[in-house]
């Protein structure tokens, strides 16, 4: 008994120790606009609170430096698939990842390969030309599995308080049957 006791007022800390990290501070939401003001930051794959994903973004995919880079926002805001250039450097970003201290806030962390241009990006304030909008409920329906994380609520909560009701999906029953195709119209 005097063994159980012992571990479990070790253990208690660590389990509090995730719940009362709070979320980060909340920002009123920039308005939806084709050309915004944003603050951003840089992050790697070899960061220390990334590298259980190793280099994947939220949806399973490699994060990507080219052509097209990856970016972690508050997909609220700047739902998944949200493609953006900044205007100073020309470069495309396709939000794709998301993260804790994103949650609730107008930041946009911007994908760097290394530890070393992660640094010299630093802190920015920058101008995105948004040119293609992410749609926020194929975002929601990704957090769905991981709903039990708090700054994965938040986001969800204010897609589904900021935007309209989702259009009516079919449902279709067990066994992989599909039902018959509804006519159409007139």
């Amino acid at each position: 008994m005097k063994r159980l006791c012992l571990f479990l007022y070790l253990l208690l800390p660590l389990i509090l120790g995730g719940c009362l990290h709070p979320l980060p501070r909340y920002e009123p939401p920039l308005h939806r606009a084709a050309v915004q003001k944003v603050r951003t930051t840089a992050y790697t794959h070899t960061e220390s609170d990334h590298r259980r994903y190793s280099n994947l973004s939220a949806i399973g995919k490699p994060l990507r430096c080219g052509a097209v880079n990856s970016a972690a926002a508050d997909w609220a805001r700047w739902p998944c698939g949200t493609i953006f250039r900044i205007r100073a450097t020309g470069e495309l970003y396709e939000v794709d990842d998301y993260g804790f201290a994103l949650s609730g806030v107008n930041t946009i962390d911007l994908y760097k390969p290394s530890k070393k241009t992660m640094r010299e990006w630093g802190v920015r304030r920058v101008t995105i030309e948004v040119l293609k909008w992410g749609d926020p409920w194929a975002s929601y329906r990704k957090m769905v599995r991981v709903r039990s994380y708090r700054h994965i609520k938040r986001m969800m909560t204010e897609i589904k308080s900021w935007f309209r009701t989702p259009p009516v999906e079919p449902v279709f029953p067990a066994g992989g049957i599909c039902p018959a195709p509804l006519p159409a119209s007139r």
